[in-house]
């Protein structure tokens, strides 16, 4: 989760089944273009400065802002006379979204003629203060340097944490939790689903106070779930649960449909499932095409820069007489990532291979449809800049999730193809980090690492090390670990640490390890791996190894041939006496999964 994500307002395209609402908007009186070089080349003919006006779909505030600040004359007049306008949608645009995601949306950045970034600037600006800040820019663009201080090419010689760096990430997580309130952080109001994760392990290994953090945060929650539809709004303002904003954006729903998924195989809470399930539904109802694929969001705002919390407030037919909120229908290979790996972790806790399906027709679209050569992905079906990290990242974790459940090396195989496109594609020789976009082209700006990317990278890299035994992805989770580590990359990340201390936890230990003999069509080995599967830990390697199909994962033949299914523990090149029935596998886990 990135770390103002939540600063934002509300979406897309028109939902099919609802009342259109007639649009009849004049013509806008600023002519926006798309992000191109061609504008900076413009720009120093013309001496002008480059206004970036980076905006989401979905964003309330974005729209208000359109029709608000950029149809005033007094700022028109001023645009016209010295800037060239850029408006890009940043979930299009991952590039520019993750270099400037501290900043909105909507963000304004302002850049001389030669990419110099003069001012950035974070939310709405209303027409006044748009005025000053266009007229004080054209009296001194001088850069503002401290808005420009990065660490793009940080690195650290430690792959691992120090007990004192450790216990301060972790106290910094601790502190950043609201005790009045209840969950992470005192402005906005959302779910952190890498702090809930973090606090799961925590609970799991027996740390009331963490446990007790995730299920106030989760019950919190609930509150954001829209009663009618299903499906999480995106945030409350205001530092309580009560003031929500009402967009629903793909993002969103993964995180919270993972961490409800996760906490109900914790705890077996039937809130937390029902949380899940209502999610899934809103998903299949709203976001999902004919071809089993999720759009991108749904707009908080009926009518664009008009709040609607009338319009939430009433039941289906209600709503649908007034007509439904826009949906963004592009169909982007990174979203869709999110949303397979979340519903396999439903698939895990429910054992209804009905979610499993689902993932695995979406995963088969996006191969389809959004592969590049290499193993990549694209964005979107014709991408302005690109490939982007973040749609390889989330299709090759994806793709491994998938691996992990079917235990279809095929999938493997394309997670592995994932690696390689990225070690190519994303990290220059020597760097540390992972970049967003592309460095094997010359592209402005240029390409530097995000946090919450290579967090992730590092855990799946660390996951695909210990699924195939490679020592090129051990490396692979080095690399991000050396950025992520580096000396003032977490400076800005507050109390979202929870990722980074998850990450480098799993590259520095095993993970738990449950080894499955049996036929797959043995009912008792069937009930044995998906009660493995079915444990919440996150750092766990569940093998099924039927003899009759092939040689031992890894090449480790070092299992006894029993007549009937069995199970192993093993860790530290040690594995436990067989267990030859499912309550006495389950009984071991419960004690690692934190339900003894």
């Amino acid at each position: 989760m990135t770390l103002l994500r939540f600063l934002l307002g509300a979406t897309g395209l028109l939902l099919a089944g609802g009342p259109v609402l007639a649009e009849t908007r004049p013509a806008d009186p600023i002519a926006w273009q798309p992000w191109s070089d061609d504008v900076f080349a413009r720009a120093k003919r013309e001496n002008k400065f480059v206004l970036l006006d980076l905006e989401a779909g979905w964003c309330h505030w974005c729209h208000v802002m359109a029709e608000t600040t950029y149809r005033d004359p007094a700022v028109v007049a001023l645009m016209h006379g010295r800037y060239l306008a850029v408006r890009v949608d940043q979930d299009a645009r991952p590039d520019l979204a993750n270099r400037y995601e501290d900043y909105g949306w909507p963000a304004t950045v302002i850049y001389a003629a030669d990419g110099t970034e003069i001012v950035k600037k974070q939310g709405y600006i209303e027409p006044a203060g748009m005025q000053r800040l266009l007229q004080a820019v054209i009296d001194d663009p001088s850069p503002v340097t401290a808005q420009n201080v990065n660490s793009d090419r940080a690195v650290s010689a430690e792959t691992a944490l120090a007990a004192g760096p450790r216990q301060a990430l972790q106290d910094r997580w601790r502190a950043g939790y609201d005790d009045k309130e209840g969950g992470w952080g005192s402005g906005h109001k959302y779910l952190d689903a890498d702090s809930i994760e973090y606090a799961l392990r925590l609970g799991a290994h027996g740390d009331t106070r963490a446990a007790q953090m995730a299920r106030d945060t989760l019950r919190l929650q609930r509150k954001l779930l829209d009663p009618v539809w299903g499906g999480m709004y995106q945030y409350s303002a205001g530092g309580t649960w009560d003031e929500p904003h009402f967009e629903k954006i793909i993002s969103i729903q993964a995180e919270n449909l993972r961490a409800c998924a996760l906490a109900a195989a914790q705890w077996g809470d039937p809130a937390d499932l029902a949380t899940a399930r209502a999610i899934h539904g809103y998903l299949r109802t709203f976001l999902t095409s004919d071809a089993g694929v999720v759009y991108t969001s749904q707009d908080a705002d009926l009518v664009p820069g008009e709040h609607s919390a009338d319009f939430f407030a009433l039941d289906d037919a209600g709503r649908r007489a007034r007509g439904l909120p826009r949906v963004d229908r592009h169909v982007y290979a990174r979203e869709n990532g999110w949303i397979i790996s979340a519903l396999l972790q439903l698939a895990e806790v429910t054992g209804d291979n009905t979610y499993r399906a689902e993932a695995e027709r979406a995963a088969q679209w996006v191969i389809g449809h959004r592969s590049l050569a290499g193993g990549g992905f694209s964005h979107d079906e014709h991408d302005a800049a690109g490939p982007y990290l973040g749609d390889t990242l989330a299709m090759g974790r994806a793709f491994l999730a998938l691996h992990e459940l079917t235990q279809d090396l095929a999938w493997l195989a394309r997670a592995e193809a994932a690696a390689g496109f990225i070690t190519v594609h994303f990290n220059r020789t020597g760097a540390a980090g992972y970049a967003a976009s592309d460095t094997t082209k010359e592209v402005f700006p240029a390409p530097r690492p995000q946090f919450d990317e290579n967090l992730n990278l590092v855990r799946w890299a660390t996951a695909l090390a210990h699924v195939t035994g490679r020592a090129e992805y051990r490396t692979m989770a080095q690399v991000g670990l050396r950025w992520l580590l580096a000396p003032g990359v977490t400076d800005n990340r507050g109390f979202s640490v929870a990722g980074l201390l998850l990450a480098e936890e799993e590259a520095r230990t095993d993970p738990i390890h449950v080894m499955i003999l049996g036929a797959k069509d043995d009912p008792v080995a069937q009930s044995m791996f998906a009660a493995a599967r079915r444990l919440p830990e996150q750092h766990k390697l569940v093998e099924w190894w039927d003899r009759r199909a092939g040689p031992a994962p890894r090449g480790e033949d070092i299992f006894p041939e029993l007549p009937q299914a069995a199970a192993f523990l093993c860790a530290n090149g040690a594995c436990s006496s067989p267990l030859g029935s499912v309550a006495a596998l389950e009984k071991r886990l419960a004690r690692l999964g934190g339900k003894q």
